[in-house]
């Protein structure tokens, strides 16, 4: 699906997301990495860590999602109210 330009309306974010070192601090078991995305218009959490392969010995990147309760959840734009018409027969 292509997205929008800017003059055709907000960006979709739309099973796009990110992600950024983070700051383990004292708790070597805190992601190394940490992030948001968007699936299905539900924010989640991205979590990452730096693993090794035990076969191969080659580094990935393992990855954990989780729902995102606090984050604002995009809503539609409210539709102005329709005007009622008034009824022709004179009652």
């Amino acid at each position: 699906m292509p997205q929008p330009t800017a003059d055709q309306g907000t960006f979709n974010n739309e099973l796009r997301g990110a992600m950024f070192r983070n700051d383990k601090g004292d708790n070597p078991n805190r992601p190394d990495y940490r992030g948001r995305c968007q699936i299905d218009g539900k924010p989640f959490r991205i979590s990452g860590w730096v693993r090794q392969a035990r076969t191969t010995g080659q580094n990935y990147l393992s990855l954990a999602f989780t729902a995102d309760e606090a984050a604002p959840v995009p809503t539609p734009p409210d539709v102005p109210a329709q005007p009622v018409e008034e009824d022709p027969l004179p009652f």
